[in-house]
């Protein structure tokens, strides 16, 4: 007796399965069907199947199980033979012409690995780790190392302003001090980056910045405050561009990297900066000032 399994193709391709089932009779289980019916399912090229016996009058219809989906012209053939003095079925499959044996394999790695654009660079001055970086991406990070380059140098600026001795606002010092060191460290953060994906860093001339930050109607500290804030808000404005670029070219990497690292700390600047400029405003150019100053000096040292 020999049971044929019938599978439609919509594209004659080769399936590639071999399996071994046992077999203690000639009825099929709604068990063993389930089975054939999901390892069918595997490929979406089959469009259709049915399970039948043969006897020696030729094909009979299926005694117990059958499944169909729309047909269509082209067709490959599942076939399960029982070996002699064995207890197994064998289970060979064909597609059109081709009658290469079913392995069960979804993925084969050493074939996968032959594709284009996974073939390992032999030019040296090609990264070997790039991966799907468009330089659209590359040059927008290089751009954005350069805006946080830039806003440390006005930072440091200000710092080196008010450690003046005639400035003397040592907790203004302090706070811009940190604050260039901040945009430094960001910046370098976007260079280990680029570096991380194949990139290549290419850094941008920085402007030189004020030296000078006195205001006649707002004062020095509340006018240098304004101005960090407005840095800040650029900074953000600057990142969500490049986030958009990730975006556009459908790099999650990159945009979780922007998330991850820099957006979240970088609204929280904007709150903690414009709370100092809402102060300053408050206490006006005189004393209140002094005082503002010495809570930036101490910030901090209590922890």
């Amino acid at each position: 007796m020999l049971l044929c399994f019938r599978l439609q193709t919509q594209h004659p391709s080769p399936l590639s399965l071999h399996h071994l089932f046992p077999y203690q009779s000639l009825v099929f289980s709604e068990t063993h069907f389930r089975v054939f019916h999901k390892m069918a399912l595997r490929f979406p090229q089959i469009s259709g199947l049915s399970l039948s016996n043969m006897g020696g009058n030729g094909l009979r219809k299926p005694k117990f199980f059958s499944f169909s989906l729309p047909s269509f012209s082209d067709s490959s053939s599942l076939r399960f033979i029982k070996r002699d003095g064995s207890n197994k079925l064998v289970v060979y499959a064909s597609s059109g012409t081709d009658s290469a044996p079913i392995t069960g394999v979804v993925f084969e790695p050493f074939e996968e690995v032959k594709k284009d654009f996974l073939a390992v660079p032999i030019a040296p001055q090609v990264s070997l780790a790039r991966q799907r970086y468009l330089d659209e991406s590359e040059a927008a990070i290089n751009e954005q190392i350069n805006v946080e380059y830039n806003v440390s140098y006005v930072y440091h600026a200000l710092y080196a302003y008010f450690d003046r001795d005639n400035i003397a606002l040592k907790g203004h010092a302090k706070f811009y001090k940190e604050s260039s060191g901040e945009e430094r460290e960001h910046a370098e953060k976007l260079i280990k980056y680029q570096n991380t994906r194949g990139g290549k860093v290419i850094l941008h001339s920085i402007l030189n910045p004020l030296s000078e930050f006195e205001h006649a109607e707002k004062g020095d500290a509340l006018y240098a405050m304004e101005l960090a804030l407005s840095l800040e808000k650029l900074t953000n404005e600057k990142l969500l561009s490049l986030h958009s670029v990730a975006d556009s070219n459908n790099d999650p990497q990159l945009a979780d990297f922007i998330e991850s690292e820099f957006l979240t700390e970088q609204v929280e600047a904007i709150k903690k900066v414009a709370e100092y400029v809402a102060q300053l405003r408050r206490v006006g150019k005189g004393h209140g000032v002094w005082h503002f100053d010495q809570r930036l000096l101490h910030e901090g040292d209590a922890a």
